[in-house]
C-alpha cells in the first residue's frame, strides 16, 4: 500500500464523487502532436474491445498486461505496490512497482511517472481509496494514446489493471459477451532480454553516501538532476539501522528512508566500518549499490587489498609485511635494497606514506611507526616512474578514462591533494587490461586504479573505490559522472525470470 502523501502534495488533494468525466472526441480537435499523431481528416478505424484484452504499457516498462474492461469505473487502476513519492515541490513524482504476471513476485518492474493528481476512489465494495494519478501510454495492436491511471493494490483482484470509461476511446465499441478481441500478447516477453534493452528511461531515485560537499558529491547531484533524476546526500554517519529477518530499514534523522533505486557510496576512510555497515543494510534491502561494502573494505586494508591482487597474478610493487619488531632487517631483504617506501595501512591521498632513500632511514621510520604501534608495509620503489603514477578510472568494467599524475617539485608522491599536476594520457593494451583485473579483483563497478609504469610492465599501487571525479573531468575533459549514470540507468532496468516448469 501507498506511503503517507508528503505535506507538501497537499495542493494536489481534491475531493471527488466520481462525477461523470469530460470525453475527449477522436481525433483530437487539437493540432496533430506527438500523442495524437492523426489529422482530423484522417480515417478512424473501429476497435472491438472484449471484457478482458491484452494490452502494453511502454512507458512503464510494462510490454504485456491483461486488463479488465470496466466501464463502470471512470479511471483505469494499476496494481502497484511500494509506492512513494520522491522529486521536487514544484513537479512531485511517484515511485512504485508492479507484478503484471499473477503469481509471480519474483517479477518486479520498477517504474516511475510524474504525479497528475490524487484522488479519492470508491471500490466496487464501496470502500474509499485515496490514489495517486498518473498518465501514461497504453499500447494495443500498434495504435496507442495517453490515458489516466491510478495506482493502487489489487494484489487480490483476478485482474492486475482495470481499463476505465476515459481510456476508451470514442471509437471503442465494448462487446461484453467475449474477450480477446483485439490480437493476444504472451508473457513470454518477460523470460527475454528483449524486456531488459527495451525498458524505458525512468526517474530514479538515487542516494549518495557522503559527509562531504565537495566537487565529486555536487556533480553527481547536478548530472543526476539533469538527467531527470532525484538525488538525495545521506550523511553517512547519521544513518541508523533497523535490523531484523522480515523488514530491515535504514533510519536517518528520526525517520525511514525510502526505497532507492541505487545508492552511490561516497564513505570517508575514517567511518569505513559503519559506512560499510550501512552499505550492507542497503544491500540486505535489495537495493542495488554502485560499489558493494565487501569491495570497499577489502580496497581501504591495504594488506588484504596486496593480498586480493597477489591471488589474481595482477603486478605490483614487491612487498613486505611483518608484526615484529625483530623482523625489520628480514622484510627489508624480502623487499629489496634501499630506496624503499613505507606505507600505513590507513594511508589516504599520500598521507602517511615515507620514501627511505637508504636502508638506515628505512629502519628509522620503521622503528618509529612501530613506535606508534600501526600498522605498515614496506614497498620496492619504482625508480623508472619518477614521480609519476597512472589513474585509471574504471566504470562498469571499461577504462573510460585516463591521466596522468606528476608530483609537486621534490615529492615523489603524485596525489592531486599534495600539488600534484595532472594531464590526460593515452595507455597501453597492458595497462588498460591491468586496470580491468584490479578493478574486477574487488568486485568494483567503479574504481580508481593507480599504475606505475615500471621496467617490468604496470605495477598496481592502489584500487580506490570513492575515486574523486574534479582531477579526471578537468584533465580529459569528459563527463565522467554522466558516464556513471549511463551505467546505473543500465543496472536498474528490470531482469528477466525463468520460467517455470509445468508440473
Amino acid at each position: 500500500m501507498m506511503q503517507g502523501l508528503p505535506e507538501y502534495l497537499g495542493y494536489a488533494i481534491r475531493e471527488t464523487n466520481d462525477p461523470e468525466p469530460k470525453r475527449h472526441s477522436f481525433p483530437y480537435p487539437e493540432p496533430p502532436s506527438k500523442e495524437c499523431p492523426m489529422s482530423p481528416s484522417d480515417p478512424v478505424e473501429p476497435l472491438q474491445f472484449g471484457w478482458e484484452e491484452w494490452i502494453g504499457l511502454p512507458d512503464l516498462g510494462v510490454p504485456a498486461i491483461r486488463a479488465k474492461v470496466d466501464t463502470g469505473a471512470r479511471t483505469s487502476a494499476l496494481h502497484a505496490f511500494d509506492i512513494e513519492t520522491f522529486g521536487p515541490i514544484a513537479k512531485p513524482k511517484v515511485r512504485f512497482t508492479v507484478h503484471p504476471i499473477p503469481g509471480r513476485d519474483d517479477l518486479i518492474i520498477p517504474c516511475s511517472a510524474p504525479i497528475i493528481d490524487r484522488r479519492e476512489v470508491t471500490s466496487s465494495n464501496g470502500e474509499k481509496e485515496s490514489r495517486f494519478v498518473i498518465e501514461t501510454k497504453l499500447e494495443v495492436n500498434g495504435d496507442d494514446w495517453p490515458i489516466e491511471i491510478t495506482l493502487t493494490n489489487r494484489d487480490k483482484m483476478n485482474s492486475r489493471m482495470l481499463l476505465g470509461r476515459q481510456a476508451l476511446k470514442d471509437h471503442i465499441s465494448i462487446v461484453a459477451t467475449d474477450r480477446f478481441l483485439q490480437p493476444e500478447l504472451s508473457y513470454d516477453v518477460y523470460h527475454t532480454a528483449k524486456m531488459r534493452q527495451s525498458a524505458p528511461d525512468r526517474a530514479l531515485r538515487i542516494a549518495v553516501l557522503s559527509r562531504e560537499d565537495n566537487y565529486s558529491t555536487r556533480r553527481l547531484v547536478e548530472e543526476g538532476e539533469k538527467r531527470g533524476h532525484t538525488v538525495e546526500v545521506i550523511n553517512t554517519t547519521r544513518c541508523y539501522m533497523a535490523i531484523n529477518a522480515m523488514a530491515p530499514e535504514v533510519h536517518y534523522d528520526g525517520k525511514r528512508l525510502p526505497r532507492f533505486d541505487a545508492v552511490i557510496p561516497r564513505i570517508g576512510a575514517s567511518v569505513t566500518p559503519y559506512g560499510a555497515a550501512i552499505l550492507r543494510q542497503f544491500e540486505t534491502i535489495g537495493t542495488w549499490c554502485v560499489n558493494g561494502s565487501t569491495g570497499i573494505v577489502a580496497s581501504r586494508d591495504k594488506l588484504h587489498a596486496h593480498q586480493i591482487m597477489a591471488r589474481a597474478k595482477i603486478g605490483m610493487p614487491n612487498t613486505a609485511f611483518a608484526a615484529s619488531p625483530g623482523d625489520t632487517g628480514n622484510i627489508i631483504a624480502l623487499v629489496g635494497t634501499a630506496p624503499l617506501i613505507v606505507k600505513l595501512l590507513e594511508s589516504t591521498q599520500g598521507k602517511g606514506v615515507v620514501l627511505a632513500e637508504t636502508r638506515k632511514a628505512a629502519e628509522s621510520v620503521i622503528d618509529a611507526f612501530r613506535g606508534l604501534k600501526a600498522n605498515f608495509l614496506v614497498q620496492d620503489f619504482v625508480k623508472e616512474a619518477a614521480g609519476e603514477d597512472i589513474r585509471c578510472l574504471v566504470i562498469g568494467g571499461k577504462v573510460v578514462a585516463s591521466m596522468k599524475r606528476t608530483g609537486a617539485d621534490g615529492d615523489f608522491r603524485s596525489n592531486l591533494h599534495r600539488g600534484g599536476s595532472a594531464k590526460a594520457v593515452r595507455i597501453t593494451k597492458q595497462e588498460r587490461e591491468t586496470a580491468l583485473r584490479a578493478a574486477k579483483a574487488f568486485d568494483l563497478n567503479m574504481a580508481g586504479v593507480d599504475l606505475l609504469r615500471a621496467e617490468t610492465g604496470p605495477k598496481v599501487l592502489e584500487v580506490n573505490s570513492s575515486p574523486g571525479f574534479e582531477g579526471i573531468e578537468a584533465s580529459t575533459g569528459k563527463n565522467i559522472v554522466g558516464t556513471l549514470y549511463e551505467m546505473i540507468e543500465t543496472r536498474v532496468r528490470p531482469t528477466p525470470i525463468r520460467r517455470r516448469k509445468v508440473k
